[in-house]
């Protein structure tokens, strides 16, 4: 499996328009893929963007030939149900043969409270999830479906335009019960870097959830997906950038509040412009930035995501392409 590095495009941060340039131009650079971050409202109210990644990847593909696309993540349990889910990727998948994939998550009640779509406990969101993903892919694979399952039944469905080729699903998890369901039945796992190369239990329930995975002989084993925060600056410059990302050390605590102004109030109260630039790779020295980079290949990741923080998206792409991408490929 040859490793690959992918550009991701914040919907929180930028306009649709302005992310279907940065992907254009981050495929001319030599990125592999690009991730589309799928939220309904942003986690902050100071990020100001929300748009909706479905269509943005539409108009990506449109201008691209051949780099990666897809989401991370998107929630197929409450305002986008599954069988909606998999028909707009089928058609993505048929749009784009080949280059398409399914990132898939357990969502937050930022996205899915206010667009009407419900809101659950942890534990009922992984089940929702688990039946989901096995709803979108009977979905795309059979010719009509009946599910009778808890949250998803249908019947006598069928999505009359396939995906012509398989459309991988990748699922986000940062604790070890979604790992381990990333491992079981995911095409991959999708985490952060500071969960890979530091939260040991987490990526070691993912490989026990692989390794018990009922096609674990037939398949490859599932890729780690891995999203890397990039500043390309000094340090002062990334705690300019950093008030939009406050609530990153504090994710786990804010998944049950519904409103972006909340989030961002308490985050602000909560988080310190040190603890959220320390998670970050801030450096103008392309050696640090291959070097983090290899480590996450060394510690078992398959695809490295750079996530710019920066408002100047064209200085990150124009960096990597110029001085990163080529020294990883040597």
């Amino acid at each position: 499996m040859t490793p690959t590095i992918g550009y991701f495009l914040s919907h929180e941060q930028f306009s649709p328009a302005s992310l279907v340039d940065a992907a254009v131009r981050a495929e001319q650079a030599g990125f592999d893929s690009v991730w589309a971050s799928d939220h309904f409202q942003p986690w902050q109210e100071n990020q100001g963007h929300a748009g909706n990644a479905w269509l943005t990847l539409a108009a990506i593909g449109q201008r691209t030939t051949s780099v990666m696309l897809g989401t991370a993540v998107t929630c197929p349990i409450y305002r986008n149900r599954p069988a909606l889910v998999a028909q707009a990727f089928a058609t993505l998948g048929e749009l784009y043969p080949g280059r398409v994939f399914l990132g898939v998550g357990t969502g937050e009640a930022v996205n899915e409270l206010p667009a009407g779509g419900g809101w659950g406990p942890y534990g009922e969101r992984l089940s929702r999830l688990k039946e989901a993903v096995t709803l979108i892919r009977s979905l795309w694979t059979q010719d009509r479906v009946t599910h009778d399952g808890d949250a998803f039944p249908i019947a006598n469905a069928k999505i009359y335009d396939k995906p012509t080729e398989p459309i991988p699903i990748y699922i986000a998890a940062s604790g070890p019960r979604s790992a381990a369901l990333a491992g079981e039945i995911g095409d991959g796992w999708i985490t952060n870097s500071t969960t890979l190369l530091a939260a040991d239990h987490v990526v070691q329930a993912f490989r026990r959830g692989s390794k018990g995975s009922p096609s674990a002989e037939n398949l490859p084993s599932p890729e780690i997906l891995v999203e890397q925060y990039v500043f390309v600056g000094d340090r002062t410059a990334a705690y300019e950038a950093a008030p939009l990302w406050r609530f990153a050390p504090v994710g786990s605590r804010v998944l049950d509040m519904d409103d972006p102004r909340q989030i961002q109030t308490f985050a602000e109260a909560e988080v310190s412009l040190d603890q959220v630039v320390e998670s970050w790779l801030v450096s103008q020295d392309p050696r640090e930035h291959v070097s983090q980079i290899r480590k996450l290949f060394d510690a078992g990741a398959t695809q490295v995501a750079i996530h710019s923080v920066q408002p100047d998206q064209d200085r990150l792409i124009d960096f990597y392409g110029r001085e990163v991408l080529p020294a990883l490929r040597v």
